[in-house]
């Protein structure tokens, strides 16, 4: 029976692990530019220009915050990262900005 249970412990991980995909940065490139350099959709902030702090806290703002400070790119981002955990996407914010 304990073997059982670890073993069905072990495929619940290695289940987990496979369906948390990190933030594909790939994605972001068509609006932000590929090294973020760009406003997306003119109204955007540069990214590369904000911290890794500020870059958390909005990424997980239009995930969790209805309506984010009435952001125009509120509509754009709140799909892009719905799909992502907190803990994702401040994983990925402290891989780009300064």
């Amino acid at each position: 029976m304990k073997k059982i249970v670890i073993a069905s412990i072990a495929a619940l991980t290695a289940t987990s692990a496979l369906m948390a995909a990190p933030v594909n940065a790939k994605s972001c490139a068509s609006c932000h530019g590929a090294n973020f350099e760009k406003a997306a959709m003119g109204k955007s902030k540069i990214v590369s220009e904000m911290t890794h702090a500020e870059i958390a806290e909005s990424l997980k703002n239009y995930k969790n915050v209805p309506g984010f400070g009435h952001s125009p790119m509120k509509g754009a981002m709140a799909g892009q990262v719905k799909k992502y955990s907190d803990a994702e996407l401040e994983a990925f914010a402290q891989t780009i900005g300064k």
